[in-house]
């Protein structure tokens, strides 16, 4: 198996400030790009916490050869 990077970003805003979200973009070393989409989770911490581990549980399902 390949060694292997995950890539991701967090950060609280109150929910009422966010006006758009895009993709985050990552350069590679050949010279290409590849894009990281952005996911909003809002909610309380509970709800947020609870999200977050399931969408990161249901990303290695994707995943399955890992």
């Amino acid at each position: 198996m390949a060694n292997l990077t995950l890539i991701y970003g967090l950060r609280l805003l109150p929910a009422e400030d966010v006006a758009e979200v895009g993709d985050a973009i990552v350069k590679l070393k050949n010279g290409r790009e590849a894009s990281v989409t952005m996911h909003i989770i809002e909610g309380g911490k509970e709800e947020i916490e609870k999200q977050l581990k399931t969408s990161l549980s249901a990303f290695f399902d994707f995943y399955p050869e890992i």
